[in-house]
């Protein structure tokens, strides 16, 4: 090989390393330049942080509509406990039922005096279907088919709804106990302008409960306002009270605030009602007395009786 061809292939050498050298540099810029950017973590962050403030802000809407909706509870009867047994009505995925018409319609109360502020007996029947309707509206998992229909209920109150913070608007409310023996349960409902719009259950006592009387559980709606409202009624305020009495009482006294009454009593439950003008803080007190005058029962020597409102 002669020193021409020595330099030429030098060249050439020479030549294929400049070119891998700058071939090294171009694949360098590349990656450099398509390198994939950064994760945004301040963004992700903050979406984080915005998802989670929705998410409560819904949480929190849900709850204050959950606290404006009446409470639609049903205490199907059962042994006395110290609070409420209830369940929240759930939209049903179903069509609503609609109670079945009935000629008969619900029986009347024992005494013209159940019905209240001007409420009529048609007026507080046409609630109860709607409560019916109502409650066809929410699943049930009792299958007692036997609620559907008015003619299987007694009513035996109805008087107006003052409106709170909790349930808005002035109604009625219409209570209606069952008619069939045993008797194991009664319905609280509220109408506002010719619409149901909250239901609950009244409980009777269980047969082995040893107290001769037994205030409802969910009475309370009856004859108190929103805890939201506390120290703030608006009076003069409608009160009614219902439970359950034993054969061996024959007289019940309600004693509320600065208003009493002797309740009706009526096919194993009694009814109370009266009208408060001042701010309370305790319960209704109830008495129960026997045929010969002697007191059987008091509230305030009740253990499971919930003296101070809430």
């Amino acid at each position: 090989m002669n020193d021409d061809e020595r330099r030429q292939g030098e060249q050439g050498d020479q030549g294929e390393r400049d070119f891998e050298v700058r071939l090294r540099e171009l694949l360098a810029e590349d990656a450099y330049t398509f390198r994939p950017p950064p994760a945004p973590y301040p963004a992700i962050r903050r979406r984080g942080v915005l998802e989670r403030r929705r998410r409560v802000a819904a949480a929190g809407a849900m709850l204050v509509a959950l606290a404006a909706m009446p409470v639609g509870a049903y205490a199907l009867g059962g042994g006395r406990s110290g609070a409420e047994t209830a369940m929240t009505p759930v939209p049903s995925v179903s069509a609503p039922r609609t109670p079945s018409p009935t000629p008969g319609g619900p029986a009347r109360p024992a005494t013209p005096g159940q019905l209240l502020d001007g409420i009529t007996f048609a007026q507080a029947a046409d609630g109860l279907e709607k409560c019916l309707a109502f409650r066809g509206t929410v699943p049930q998992s009792d299958g007692r088919t036997d609620l559907d229909t008015t003619d299987g209920y007694r009513i035996i109150l109805a008087l107006r709804s003052t409106g709170d913070s909790n349930a808005t608007g002035d109604g009625m409310f219409v209570v209606a106990a069952e008619r069939k023996e045993p008797k194991e349960a009664a319905l609280i409902c509220r109408i506002v302008d010719g619409e149901a719009v909250g239901l609950s259950g009244a409980g009777a006592a269980a047969p082995s409960d040893p107290s001769p009387v037994f205030a409802d559980l969910n009475g309370g709606k009856l004859y108190q306002q929103s805890v939201l409202d506390r120290g703030n009624w608006k009076l003069p305020f409608r009160w009614g009270l219902v439970g359950a009495v034993k054969a061996s009482v024959a007289k019940v006294t309600v004693s509320y605030g600065d208003s009493s009454a002797e309740a009706a009593l009526d096919h194993g439950w009694f009814v109370a009602s009266g009208v408060l003008n001042q701010q309370v803080t305790l319960a209704p007190r109830i008495k129960g007395y026997d045929a010969d005058g002697r007191l059987v029962y008091d509230s305030d020597e009740d253990r499971y009786y919930a003296r101070t409102l809430p």
